[in-house]
């Protein structure tokens, strides 16, 4: 930039021509008008009111006009300058007040439309009845204890006197971890939890022991490789099967309504001695079809009792196996399916759609827990 020179006509200095700053107002006055929303006018302002602008190049001149000159080409530049400011104001608070309005109709919600048009999911009720049965043994004063599902082969068979010729612990019923040596398995039962139990705390021992368990059964209505559940597990001074009846017995009117009555079958587990079969009553005829043709039940085949799961006193080698004196203590344990409990519960046919995952299952149980 030139210094003063006091003998310079201001008028051979173009960009202080009257009419050429009155172009470079209107032409950024015109612009200013024609920007569509804000980021157009956020250009439109760099380009003609920004210090590179011409009115912002033109207002450098004034400097190198004689004093006498400077006031007039001073006011000249400083009226159409803020002129273009006054307009940008105006047209920024027009498109913004466009944008406002904008989006006051593009996110509006209409609370007039149905608020349920998308239906609610459920949890799935193998989730809801195992938390129920857990409540149930917790309002009695039991732990419940949640164990591993890769499990050690001694604590999953070992600890529970199940020999090693024992035919659950070949692959015919059992995955097993890779490599063998490891001595690892998928957890056939939750019995695992209760040999844990004993191995950790001395009696008493009051503890119910829910989870999901594996083993190489096929898919069909009434198996899975996949499955859950509930093993209860008692080991205290003076423990006897009349016990173990009035627990399963409280357990059971619970789970399938008051007043219903239990059995004992004897059988054979390892892990117990004397060992039992624990059949329900039927809980739709209560037992009211037996030797009546004329009320035939589907769900017990009128036989009146329909097989639950498994108990029995706890074999004096699982307690030795677990550091527990079994001349001091003894115990009781039992076991059953909680899908099966759920078919019997729920009238639920097939275990198949158990495992699907089709909401049109789910979806009417609703929220219960």
């Amino acid at each position: 930039m030139s210094g003063p020179n006091k003998n310079y006509d201001p008028v051979e200095v173009t960009p202080l021509h009257a009419d050429e700053v009155e172009r470079m107002r209107d032409e950024a006055l015109a612009a200013i008008a024609k920007a569509a929303d804000l980021d157009e006018l956020r250009d439109v302002r760099l380009g003609h009111a920004g210090d590179r602008s011409p009115l912002g190049l033109a207002n450098r001149e004034i400097g190198a006009l004689p004093p006498q000159a400077r006031k007039d080409a001073g006011m000249r530049l400083g009226g159409a300058r803020r002129a273009v400011n006054d307009a940008l104001a105006t047209r920024q608070q027009e498109l913004e007040h466009e944008r406002d309005e904008r989006i006051l109709i593009d996110e509006s919600v209409d609370v007039t439309l149905p608020w349920d048009g998308e239906p609610l999911g459920a949890r799935h009720p193998l989730t809801t009845l195992q938390e129920r049965i857990a409540d149930v043994f917790v309002a009695m004063g039991w732990e419940v204890f949640n164990g591993p599902e890769v499990e050690a082969e001694w604590l999953n068979f070992d600890a529970l006197n199940i020999a090693p010729d024992h035919p659950a612990r070949t692959t015919m019923d059992t995955f097993f971890i890779d490599p063998p040596e490891a001595g690892l398995v998928l957890r056939t039962h939750t019995s695992p939890g209760q040999a844990r139990t004993m191995l950790s705390k001395q009696p008493p021992i009051y503890v119910v022991c829910p989870g999901r368990t594996y083993r190489t059964d096929e898919l069909d209505a009434t198996h899975t490789p996949v499955f859950h559940q509930v093993e209860g597990l008692v080991v205290d001074e003076g423990i006897t099967m009349a016990h173990l009846k009035g627990t399963l017995d409280h357990f059971a009117q619970a789970m399938f309504g008051a007043g219903l009555t239990t059995r004992l079958r004897p059988y054979y587990f390892p892990f117990t001695e004397p060992s039992a079969e624990l059949d329900l009553q039927c809980f739709v005829c209560r037992g009211e079809s037996v030797g009546n043709p004329d009320r035939p039940c589907r769900t017990c085949s009128s036989e009146g009792w329909i097989e639950w799961g498994g108990c029995g006193v706890v074999n004096p080698r699982v307690l030795t196996a677990c550091g527990i004196d079994p001349e001091r203590y003894s115990g009781f344990a039992f076991g059953m399916g909680i899908e099966r409990t759920l078919m019997f519960r729920n009238g639920v046919e097939d275990m198949r759609d158990m495992v699907e995952g089709d909401v049109r299952f789910t979806r009417p149980f609703g929220w219960e827990s």
